[in-house]
Parts: C-alpha cells; sequence; structure tokens
C-alpha cells in the first residue's frame, strides 16, 4: 500500500486523528486522546481502526518514556496496573461478542460521560482524596478493558487519577508509564486477531511523519499556549464525536 492506493478522505481524516493524539501524548491537551478512534469511526470500522492505531501509540510511548520515565508516581501504577491487565484479558475474552454498533456506543457513552464530568463539578467532590484501592481497580480494570476495544482506557484512568492533584510532570510520567505497558500488552490479542493486518501496518507506517510532527509541535507549544481555551475546544468537538457515536450506535440497534 502506498498514499497513492489509499483513500484521500479516510487518510486524511487518520492524519487528523494521528496528529490529535499526537498533541495529547506531548502533553499539550491531553483531552485530545479520546478523540482518535472516534474521529477514525467516521471513515472505518471502529476495530480496524483501533489496530492501525496501536503501532503509533507505540511509537509515541516510545518518545514520551524516553523524556518522563523517571517522573513515576509507582502507589498509582501498583494499584491501576493489574486491574488493567485484567481489564484487557477480559476485552480479549468478549471480543467476539462484541458487535461494531456495541464499540460506538461504549465509546460514545465513555466520551459524553468524560466530557460533563469535566463540565460539571462531580471531580469536585472528590479533589484531594487519598487513593484508594477499591476505587482505582475499578477504574483501573475498566481503562484497560476500554483500551483495549479501542483505545479509550483515557477517561477512567483520568476519572482516578486527576482528583489527586499530582504535580502535572508526574502525572504525565505515570500515565506515560501506564498506557505504554497497557498498549505492549495489548499486541499480543490484537496480533491474535488479525488486528495487525498488513494493510493497517501500512497505513500506520505512512503516518509516522505525521505522528512525529503532532509530538514535536505539542512539546514546543506545551509551555507556550493557552491551554485552557484548547481544552475548551478539545471538549466541545470530543462531545459532539461523542453524541454521533451514541447516535449511530443506538440507531444501528434500532
Amino acid at each position: 500500500m502506498t498514499l497513492f492506493d489509499i483513500d484521500p478522505n479516510l487518510y486524511m481524516v487518520a492524519a487528523l486523528a494521528i496528529f490529535l493524539v499526537a498533541l495529547s501524548k506531548s502533553g499539550l491537551i491531553a483531552a485530545l486522546g479520546i478523540i482518535g478512534v472516534p474521529l477514525l469511526t467516521l471513515v472505518m470500522p471502529a476495530r480496524e481502526a483501533a489496530g492501525m492505531m496501536l503501532p503509533l501509540l507505540l511509537f509515541m510511548d516510545a518518545i514520551g518514556l524516553i523524556a518522563l520515565r523517571k517522573q513515576v508516581s509507582w502507589p498509582n501504577i501498583r494499584i491501576l496496573l493489574p486491574a488493567a491487565l485484567v481489564g484487557i484479558l477480559l476485552g480479549w475474552i468478549f471480543f467476539a461478542f462484541i458487535s461494531e454498533a456495541m464499540v460506538r456506543l461504549m465509546i460514545g457513552i465513555i466520551t459524553v460521560i468524560f466530557c460533563l464530568d469535566a463540565w460539571l463539578p462531580l471531580r469536585k467532590a472528590l479533589t484531594g482524596l487519598p487513593p484508594s484501592k477499591p476505587w482505582g481497580y475499578f477504574w483501573g480494570s475498566l481503562a484497560g478493558f476500554t483500551s483495549f476495544v479501542s483505545h479509550t482506557g483515557g477517561p477512567p484512568f483520568q476519572i482516578y487519577m486527576l482528583p489527586q492533584r499530582l504535580a502535572p510532570v508526574l502525572y504525565a510520567g505515570t500515565t506515560v508509564i501506564f498506557f505504554t505497558t497497557v498498549n505492549l500488552v495489548k499486541l499480543i490479542p490484537y496480533a491474535a486477531l488479525g488486528q495487525l493486518s498488513v494493510s493497517n501496518l501500512k497505513l500506520a507506517a505512512s503516518l509516522l511523519p505525521v505522528a512525529a510532527l503532532g509530538m514535536a509541535i505539542g512539546i514546543f507549544l506545551v509551555k507556550r499556549i493557552n491551554a485552557k481555551l484548547f481544552y475548551n475546544i478539545a471538549y466541545i468537538l470530543a462531545f459532539i464525536l461523542g453524541l454521533k457515536l451514541l447516535y449511530d450506535g443506538v440507531m444501528a440497534f434500532i
């Protein structure tokens, strides 16, 4: 597969999705990370989108790991990561029973809930509380499951982590370690399920420069741009995409 063999509309949407995810991986606009698969599902099946994105996510993880590997909250990792591995296993077991409509509906629900949680004063009641192991096990397993299905493990992870108000660099490093490990583990079931197809890998390879560009721009701008404005735009865009996926999922069942 070359660039000339790819549908231009598919490639433009895929490039935009990867660029936005790369910006989120750089720490510029973290909320953009949840947009990747929902945006890709507008032009390709959700499962193919998830398979195509995994190698690119690992490429971005490697860059983040080099920069932030020493900034990690290990108590949180020890709570979240074992639970995430259980969630990945459950996602693998139930993969055959999850239809395209269910995937779209699940991504839509998670995306909309995450946006509402950011806009409404739900998180304030939890701010400053020490991390609870049962609470962490729940959100960690959900992060593993949703990450396996559609790379949308960010919202469950953030719902547990953000109220702790860690130093930004410590939060970023913990995120990198968590999702690098989760994404590496997902390689095995993704390969077994045939999601790492040759066409997917070729499309991912063609998008590596886009991922690198997004990371580079994000790292350059992270200390130079008003992040509040970008967060607001990211949440609005994510909310619209979430509603679209909710509608598609519901209509498929009807």
